[in-house]
């Protein structure tokens, strides 16, 4: 897909990889749609830098977890666009053990709900809402964002990072991915990008990272591959690359973990065997 002049719905642009994601495109002639909610301060610094481009980017307050605020969202698109090419599905809320504790605190009585309704349920409801606008354009273009906490759960080094609900719901939109793809056929490409520990996501700059020990951190890092973890900028790349390049791709999951769910186990020598053995 020639993404300059296309529209775009990116989720989550306030920070971290949404802002990453929403600025890559930005920088290659894409309109934005960008949503916001909470962290009022990290709002502010999206639409001061989001203002100052020459597109006409497009700010909308919305709780996406509500049916009627992504109505008013999509009617805005509608207004404003003719049609949606690209949507960015990057919306999650997961309570990290190490910062939240047991579900079972009086602290946590909506968490598990909450990472629910917004890591799972609300993508559903911004992609349902989004689609006629989708099939409008020539080509559309769909990217879930997930964690490899659907594959780890709370285990092991993951299991200070990663609580149960937000590992459940990640597993739930490998389904809707597969799904989508399918309703979105063949217009509509659907794909998702399965994410390890990244830098703003679950990584340095969040709480959790920072709560763990230095020997928890290292943990981390010694059982990931390529020994370090994610960047937003190498998110955003990736998510160029499927709309850009991977026109024969719809319905895949990829993982840009550092190689996290393989562990970082070597691969030990091959043995002799017994086999030659057995006659002696």
């Amino acid at each position: 897909m020639d993404i300059y002049g296309k529209t775009a719905l990116v989720l989550g642009a306030s920070r971290g990889i949404g802002r990453a994601i929403a600025r890559t495109l930005a920088q290659n002639g894409v309109r934005l749609f960008l949503p916001w909610h909470d962290w009022p301060g990290d709002v502010e610094s999206m639409i001061d830098e989001f203002s100052s481009m020459d597109m006409e980017h497009i700010f909308i307050k919305a709780d996406l977890r509500k049916t009627g605020e992504v109505e008013q969202l999509v009617q805005t698109i509608k207004r404003e666009a003719d049609g949606l090419d690209i949507l960015i599905n990057n919306i999650e809320r997961g309570g990290m053990p190490i910062v939240h504790g047991a579900y079972t605190l009086d602290i946590n009585r909506d968490q598990w709900q909450r990472e629910m309704e917004t890591t799972l349920h609300a993508k559903w409801l911004v992609f349902n809402g989004c689609l006629p606008l989708l099939k409008q354009c020539p080509q559309g273009c769909v990217i879930n964002l997930s964690s490899v906490a659907a594959l780890t759960g709370r285990a092991g080094i993951a299991g200070l990072l990663f609580n149960d609900g937000y590992a459940a719901a990640n597993r739930g939109v490998e389904t809707l991915t597969r799904t989508w793809a399918k309703l979105g056929a063949p217009k509509i490409r659907v794909n998702e990008i399965m994410l390890g520990i990244i830098d703003t996501r679950h990584g340095a700059g969040t709480r959790g990272w920072e709560a763990l020990s230095a020997e928890q951190r290292q943990q981390v890092l010694d059982h990931t591959p390529v020994g370090r973890t994610g960047t937003p900028e190498e998110v955003a790349e990736t998510v160029l690359f499927l709309i850009e390049k991977a026109d024969f791709m719809t319905g895949a999951t990829l993982r840009l973990d550092g190689g996290f769910v393989l562990s970082n186990e070597g691969v030990p020598p091959m043995p002799q065997g017994i086999l030659g053995k057995e006659s002696d």
